[in-house]
């Protein structure tokens, strides 16, 4: 059996929304899968969210019993973190946890890389420790968006390459 956390912007189970970073959603789900089957669906609340130093979140899902982390984004160092503590970092998750598990378990979702803008990081990580909430929901927002985007734009080719457009 394998544990698998997934960042969630909401409390819905295999409903919810994967969040676009791992460190700043508000909820991980955790599924404990028997193969392919989801045997186990709990949530669980961030307790670092809105503000977290480096390390944290990594050693809270690793006390989770978590093998997989499956999210839409995390920095090099998270990934590094992950991997110290024998958790498989995955990101460039999207949709809801059960579409997210699906393109995982399917292959279509595997390994880390990290975010693309570093600088951005940086700005997170001072932006949380100054306690700015509401420009740490809007970037969350944002990025949520910006995958939310790529995701469509994803399905349409998919739909072109069928001739169903």
């Amino acid at each position: 059996m394998r544990r698998v956390a997934v960042s969630a912007d909401d409390s819905n189970g295999l409903d919810s929304v994967v969040s676009p970073h791992f460190g700043r959603c508000p909820y991980y789900i955790l599924v404990e899968l028997e193969g392919h089957k989801a045997e186990r669906v709990d949530t669980v609340e961030n307790p670092y969210y809105g503000q977290h130093a480096p390390g944290q979140v990594p050693k809270f899902i690793n006390q989770q019993g978590v093998d997989v982390m499956l999210t839409g984004g995390m920095g090099g160092r998270a990934i590094d973190f992950f991997q110290q503590f024998g958790i498989e970092p995955v990101t460039g998750a999207s949709g809801t946890v059960r579409h997210a598990l699906e393109q995982y378990l399917g292959g279509q979702v595997q390994g880390a890389e990290p975010c693309r803008d570093h600088e951005y990081e940086h700005e997170h990580a001072h932006t949380s420790a100054e306690g700015g909430y509401e420009h740490d929901e809007v970037g969350r927002l944002r990025e949520e968006a910006e995958m939310l985007q790529q995701q469509l734009e994803e399905v349409m080719e998919r739909l072109d390459r069928f001739g169903a457009r």
